[in-house]
This record gives C-alpha cells, structure tokens and sequence, in this order.
C-alpha cells in the first residue's frame, strides 16, 4: 500500500463517522468540511494532472457525503499510477487535513 493510500484511509478513518454537527465545528480556516472540500478539489485537480486533462470543479454537495467524494478522487488518482513526486505531493495535502481536522 502506498503512503498516499495510508494516508487517505486514516483520514476517512477518522472522519467517515462524522455527524453534521462534528463537520460544522471550526477549523483553522472556517469548517472541518471547508477543510475537507478544499482538499476533495485539490486532490481532484491532483488527479486531472495525473490523468493529463483539465481540472474541473468538484461541486460542494453536503457535508455529509464528503468522506464518500474523498474516497472517489483518491481512487481517481491511484486508478492513473501518477510519479512518486505527483503522490507525494497528495499524502502531503491528506497528512495537513488529518492533522487540522
């Protein structure tokens, strides 16, 4: 297993189980789900640069469903086989959540 893929499971280890109340609660820069999503559309455009296409903007759809796209676009860039530099580069954005979170 990859140190990206370590990363992410500990992530939606910890946040999978999580209420509306708990992904509303203050974070270093707004919510636990504004961390969250800014990292569900960064890993996102990760992935795109991964796959060599456009980023796309991931839409915002509810606090609770952000584990679930978390788990979509790090299949996304595990599915592509990106560089070393391009995974290391997502393990570092997932380890900054997880330690924020």
């Amino acid at each position: 297993m990859s140190d990206f893929a370590t990363s992410i499971e500990r992530l939606l280890t910890q946040v999978r189980h999580w209420e509306e109340r708990r992904w509303s609660a203050s974070a270093a820069a707004g919510t636990k789900a504004d961390l969250a999503y800014r990292l569900v559309q960064q890993l996102a455009d990760l992935g795109a640069e991964a796959e060599r296409r456009a980023p796309r903007q991931v839409p915002r759809i509810h606090d609770l469903v952000l584990a679930d796209q978390l788990r979509v676009v790090a299949d996304d860039i595990l599915a592509a086989e990106p560089a070393e530099e391009l995974l290391a580069r997502a393990t570092a954005a997932v380890d900054d959540v997880r330690h924020r979170i």
